[in-house]
């Protein structure tokens, strides 16, 4: 190996193991399950992980005794190895387990003095151990053709989930140093919680269309997603993840969820995935054997759909919402689209707009403003002889010419205001010239 991809391979290395280094010292979290350096070596892995039988055998009690097994780690290469051992438990299942779930030590057997801890991350039990006075990105040299030997210890915790009958641990590397297939699990049986284990199933029942709504359920589409529980209670509350799946050329769905909670509908707003969770179900339903979420789906006001489109809807239901692993899945097909927009109000033509704003001296005209002259209130006036006619309880059109309607107009206004003396003196006088 180089002196250059020695330097990049530790680096690699180092930035993969920067996490575990901080749980090291946090007591919390190791590495995200699905993370994994370069391979430490600037060859092909060659290391392989060899797991013996435990002892002594029989299932493991909660809270009981331990159990031990030797991990043993060859290196059949001409060159020493680095080794970052690192073992998992239950990887595959969907119950999270905490760090006091699983008691674990690791005593060296042939191999240097070894330090152990326990992490958690994404609802994962982590093991990891390292040579003891150094960090937690430290790892063991397996010399050419040769071997180390570790015991390791585990044992159930008191609050080890009821509703799992097995722990499983799976051993890897930080690092990718393992051969193809060099990896090992070794399974424990854990003693059957009393009562038959827990078990799920779900399924979406069909409403039709919204309640409240005038729409078809096309416009909202209403669901019942139920949940059948059998055998003891769950570990914890169930959480449920909504995803909302629509053919790959739609961009922007803009998809609204509402569930039923407490008699009224509720909003969900999607997480930055864009599933919507909804609330816990409890992990005893309650004491019944099943329970069911009311909920609404349509589309919002920006979606870019603009026609009857298919989607899917898919309900998934976990024990932690950090460890999205489904202990029951269900969906349903239907069509949504987007809700019908009220017909806008034509535009007028500018030219209709000029003409109304221009007063008439129409006959509606003289009318209207009549009846507001006259809701007005206004004295009766009489007019001396030869003027205009008198007005009883409103303005009269007298005729006289073709701004009549324009002064009825001005004297709606001065007669709102006080004016109205002023006013008939001047259209006296605005007759008797015209004369």
């Amino acid at each position: 190996m180089s002196a250059r991809t020695a330097v990049t391979t530790r680096r690699t290395f180092r930035t993969a193991a920067a996490t575990a280094v901080v749980a090291a010292v946090a007591g919390t979290v190791l590495m995200p399950l699905s993370a994994y350096a370069a391979p430490a070596t600037g060859g092909a892995p060659a290391l392989r992980i060899e797991l013996g039988a435990p002892v002594p055998s029989g299932p493991l009690t909660r809270g009981g005794a331990t159990e031990s097994f030797d991990l043993t780690v060859t290196n059949p290469s001409d060159k020493a190895a680095p080794f970052h051992p690192w073992l998992l438990g239950n990887l595959g299942s969907p119950i999270a387990l905490k760090k006091n779930d699983v008691a674990f030590t690791v005593d060296e057997v042939n191999a240097p003095d070894t330090a152990s801890f326990i992490g958690q991350q994404d609802g994962g039990w982590q093991g990891l151990f390292y040579p003891a006075g150094k960090d937690a990105s430290a790892g063991f040299e397996v010399p050419a053709g040769g071997k180390l030997k570790w015991k390791v210890t585990v044992g159930l915790g008191k609050s080890f989930p009821i509703n799992s009958n097995a722990f499983e641990l799976r051993a890897k590397t930080l690092a990718k140093e393992l051969a193809p297939g060099g990896d090992a699990t070794i399974s424990f049986k854990a003693t059957p919680a009393k009562g038959p284990a827990a078990t799920l199933s779900t399924h979406f029942e069909n409403n039709g269309s919204c309640d409240g709504t005038n729409d078809d359920e096309t416009r909202c589409k209403q669901l019942m997603l139920w949940y059948r529980h059998e055998g003891i209670a769950f570990t914890s509350d169930l959480v449920t993840r909504l995803t909302v799946k629509f053919p790959g050329d739609v961009k922007h769905p803009d998809t609204q969820v509402r569930v039923m909670v407490d008699g009224n509908w509720t909003d969900i707003h999607p997480d930055r995935n864009g599933d919507f969770m909804l609330p816990k179900m409890p992990k005893d339903f309650m004491g019944v054997p099943a329970e069911a979420f009311a909920l609404q789906v349509k589309l919002g006001p920006k979606t870019q759909i603009t026609r009857p489109t298919l989607v899917t809807l898919q309900a998934g239901v976990a024990l932690d919402e950090k460890k999205v692993e489904y202990i029951s899945t269900t969906a349903t097909d239907f069509k949504l689209a987007p809700a019908k927009q009220a017909a806008a109000k034509p535009e007028q033509p500018k030219a209709e707009q000029s003409k109304a704003a221009k007063p008439a001296g129409s006959t509606a005209t003289t009318t209207q403003v009549s009846q507001t002259a006259s809701s007005s209130a206004v004295t009766p006036v009489t007019a001396p002889a030869g003027g205009t006619p008198q007005a009883s309880g409103s303005l009269a059109h007298t005729g006289s010419d073709s701004n009549t309607g324009l002064y009825a107009g001005l004297a709606a206004v001065l007669v709102a205001l006080g004016g109205a003396a002023a006013w008939l003196g001047a259209r006296r006088r605005g007759g008797a010239a015209r004369a």
